[in-house]
């Protein structure tokens, strides 16, 4: 028997797809950057048919590459063709197994789509917070195994903080049941934390035990003009200072992200009316009515131009706004940095100022997470791409003088594999290394990702 038909025994013959044309969507990324052949694309629909199919696939040494929504930005979910490969694509794995809400947990599949889990807790009363534009499409154990970030990290944490409990296919095909809804363990290493985060190259993640919070009944959105990125870092440390931790996001948006969005996005108009170099979007949460929240924000915001949604349409017209800048400015050399919240400003000025001196017609599109110091830091224009290396040099720098990350929350992927050794120390790709060979000796787990 072929290696296909050995899958479709599995699967079903209708879930293993061979043909160019039901394959092409599997095999390149979101961003049509990275493109790679597969001898299939297998589509599993439990834990025991992945278990299965990742076994089959380590006796016949054929590398898997497991696949979620593919909405990543860094060519990690998509084959690299350097080798025997099958795409696993999890989608069809898309139950919520079960929610606890006297232990606030979903315990969901890794082929659930993000926004299924948000509507699904917030039926239940609850709130699960991990919030970022493609939640329509993404799904969650992508989000998990990159460790996906977000709008709502400044209140709530990474993926990783909102995780309890894994199950695990490891790279010889048996099942790591962690599925635990328990806040405390302290019964020797913590597992679960290897897989969150390693983009599938240690194991494929199946399910997950979440975590929910009481979903807040009073809620405010407001667009803060500011006059620099210092001012919003300030103004942050102030809100925070006078509503404490209300505030859930707290985005930085420039000006020229905010025209990009106006010129490409039909029906969207500047909430301020007036051009400001800078905006902020922010957003808060608490419990009791909208109208003490409403209270508190008038006298924090005092001084600051601003325009606070009354209703629910106008809070999503704001969001929309900030959710439509990454397709807004899609052909550009794209970062997702992190710095020290207190950095930001220094960061901008150092590595504006180092673009400018080698590329005199750069256009730079600013924005990203406040509060966490998360930034999507694109240059253009799309000329520039060719020059990716020498962009990322100087941006790259920048980061490294303010000991930062070149990847906040997108990954590595296949994007940055090789940047990464000039930002970590040769004990840490040592140790990575050790973990990889330890868990895949036969680096069969998405070759050419991360390391």
């Amino acid at each position: 028997m072929t290696l296909q038909e050995r899958l479709a025994d599995i699967v079903g013959a209708t879930h293993v797809l061979t043909a160019a044309a039901d394959m092409k969507p599997y095999l390149t990324d979101w961003r049509r950057q990275y493109s790679g052949p597969a001898e299939c694309v297998v589509r599993p629909a439990s834990t025991a048919e992945v278990s299965k199919v990742v076994a089959l696939c380590a006796r016949e040494a054929v590398a898997v590459v497991p696949q979620g929504g593919n909405t990543g930005l860094v060519g990690g979910s998509v084959p690299t063709g350097a080798r025997r490969e099958l795409l696993l694509s999890l989608g069809r794995m898309n139950r919520i197994r079960n929610l606890d809400l006297l232990n606030d947990t979903a315990t969901v599949e890794a082929g659930c789509i993000l926004a299924a889990i948000q509507s699904a807790a917030a039926e239940a009363g609850r709130l699960f917070p991990l919030s970022l534009a493609a939640e329509g499409s993404c799904q969650i154990g992508g989000n998990l195994s990159t460790n996906a970030g977000g709008v709502n990290v400044l209140r709530y944490g990474t993926a990783r903080e909102l995780v309890l409990g894994l199950e695990v296919v490891l790279p010889d095909g048996r099942v790591w049941d962690g599925l635990r809804g328990l806040r405390k363990d302290n019964t020797g290493y913590d597992l679960k934390q290897l897989f969150l985060g390693a983009e599938g190259t240690l194991g494929v993640i199946t399910a997950a035990v979440l975590r929910l919070y009481p979903k807040p009944t009073a809620s405010a959105t407001a667009w803060i003009a500011l006059a620099s990125p210092a001012q919003a870092v300030e103004l942050l440390a102030t809100l925070r200072g006078r509503i404490g931790e209300r505030i859930s996001a707290f985005e930085l948006v420039s000006r020229n992200c905010l025209e990009a969005v106006l010129a490409h996005v039909p029906d969207t108009r500047d909430p301020l009316g007036a051009a400001h170099p800078w905006s902020v979007l922010a957003e808060f949460g608490d419990s009791g009515g909208n109208e003490d929240l409403f209270e508190r924000l008038a006298g924090a915001l005092d001084g600051h131009e601003a325009v606070l949604a009354q209703s629910v349409e106008q809070a999503r017209a704001l969001w929309r706004l900030r959710e439509s800048i990454p397709e807004a400015q899609f052909s550009n050399v794209k970062h997702d940095i992190s710095v020290p919240v207190s950095r930001i400003p220094e960061f901008l000025e150092m590595a504006d100022s180092g673009l400018r001196q080698s590329f005199p017609d750069v256009q730079i599109f600013c924005f990203g997470h406040v509060g966490d110091g998360n930034l999507h830091y694109n240059i253009g224009p799309a000329s520039l791409i060719p020059q990716r290396d020498a962009v990322n040099r100087v941006v790259y720098d920048a980061v490294a003088r303010l000991g930062g990350s070149i990847s906040a929350e997108h990954g590595l992927g296949q994007l940055k594999r090789e940047a990464i050794r000039g930002q970590k120390s040769a004990l840490e790709m040592e140790l990575m290394r050790a973990l990889k060979s330890a868990l895949d000796p036969k680096g069969l787990m998405n070759p050419g990702k991360v390391l």
